[in-house]
């Protein structure tokens, strides 16, 4: 008998038709005599319109607030689910975040777990009951409602996961597993069996949208096995797992992906002294704005360029503060680019091999794609180019690293 974690988003609960199979499945895991812990979304849509009836009120919503809104999607999905297994004879109950006691930091709207005290969750496991999870919610210190931000619901799953030493953490979607490169670019695009936990967090913070980021740093960080796979077929999807799991696969490269919501800025000849970097990023940190790629172009006579990236959501806040910084700094102006993209190629097999970045840039080349912008680590290789050119570089650079679908 095995612990599972099942967590479901907002297409895969979207009405009751799709619940219902919903249920089917978790009571067939249950059947088989499995623990079953079920991780639910609010159902597809609701919290859009939740944000939309909040804005027409008022243009910035008290926090708090908000986050007792939002709260009521996740509510109404476990209580209709926690119903349909009922309908079906199978013992279930459902549980808010603070009921299953998710702690969180003080932080609306974007919390962050701090511990979950799994008593509770156990004793009814113990029961055989099916435990149905609120998903994007938990309680801080001062009793409040919070929510996890976006993604909180898969963040939600694998913290649970974590909490009660689940044997896996089942993340149902819309799509099947985890794929090489977009199959929407590159029709070309394989399905991955097993992937690492770095090669994910790589994946995930560069583009691609299957998982959030933060749920594959808690799984690394408790080593919590996660299948991504489709609640519309039985399929089995990807498995997302240690490196040093056996039998993992060791391809240089093992995706390609592209993110075109980024902008360029670029402040020109500022001084090449100590302290200007500082000057320059501590206020636009403050302001709350990831910075990403950084580079700096050394002129003549002490002066330099240095150019960086930031959300493409931020951008005016961010030029904002650059333009005020510029003055400071002694530049001579601040140039912006918001029609790029960021190209990667990902793979736990580029530690031991060489010549991924020249066979990047060379395959680049070929297709006459100029790079503004390089930025590598240990298993990954990015690089800023024109956004019109994102889907031709992503299908050529797939191809060059033989990973086209045989």
């Amino acid at each position: 008998m095995s612990l599972i974690v099942q967590k479901y988003g907002g297409t895969s609960v979207g009405d009751l038709k799709r619940i219902q199979n919903v249920a089917r499945r978790v009571a067939g895991t249950h059947a088989e005599g499995h623990q079953v812990v079920v991780v639910l979304s609010a159902m597809s849509g609701v919290t859009s319109n939740l944000l939309a009836m909040a804005s027409e009120i008022m243009d910035n919503p008290d926090k708090r607030e908000l986050d007792m809104l939002l709260a009521t999607g996740e509510q109404t999905t476990i209580a209709l689910m926690a119903m349909t297994l009922h309908s079906m004879k199978y013992p279930a109950i459902s549980l808010l975040g603070y009921q299953a006691e998710i702690c969180t930091n003080e932080r609306s709207g974007n919390a962050r777990i701090t511990h979950i005290g799994a008593e509770r969750i156990r004793a009814l496991l113990k029961s055989r009951n099916i435990v149905i999870i609120a998903g994007f919610q938990g309680c801080d210190s001062s009793g409040n409602i919070t929510t996890l931000g976006r993604g909180g619901s898969d963040t939600s799953a694998v913290a649970i996961a974590a909490a009660l030493q689940a044997d896996v953490c089942e993340i149902y979607t819309d799509v099947d597993g985890i794929y090489t490169t977009d199959p929407n670019i590159c029709h070309k695009a394989r399905k991955i069996d097993r992937i690492s936990f770095d090669e994910m967090l790589e994946m995930s913070s560069l583009g691609a949208k299957v998982l959030q980021i933060r749920s594959v740093e808690f799984a690394k960080k408790y080593n919590v096995p996660i299948h991504v796979r489709s609640s519309f077929s039985e399929e089995e999807g990807t498995m997302v797992v240690n490196e040093d799991t056996p039998d993992m696969e060791r391809l240089v490269v093992s995706g390609v992906t592209c993110n075109k919501d980024e902008a360029r800025l670029t402040f020109r000849k500022v001084p090449d002294q100590p302290g200007i970097a500082a000057k320059i990023f501590s206020p636009i940190a403050k302001a709350g704005i990831l910075v990403d790629m950084i580079i700096q172009n050394t002129r003549s006579e002490g002066q330099t360029d240095l150019t960086f990236t930031v959300p493409k959501a931020k951008l005016s806040k961010a030029l904002e503060i650059s333009k005020e910084v510029a003055q400071d700094v002694q530049a001579t102006e601040v140039l912006v680019a918001d029609h790029i993209a960021k190209i990667s190629v990902i793979g736990m097999g580029m530690k031991n091999h060489s010549g991924v970045a020249s066979k990047m840039f060379e395959t680049l080349a070929n297709e006459n794609i100029n790079i503004r912008l390089i930025s590598t680590s240990e298993i990954r290789i990015s690089c800023i180019i024109e956004e019109k050119y994102t889907e031709l570089a992503v299908r050529a650079l797939h191809s060059a690293f033989n990973l086209d679908r045989e």
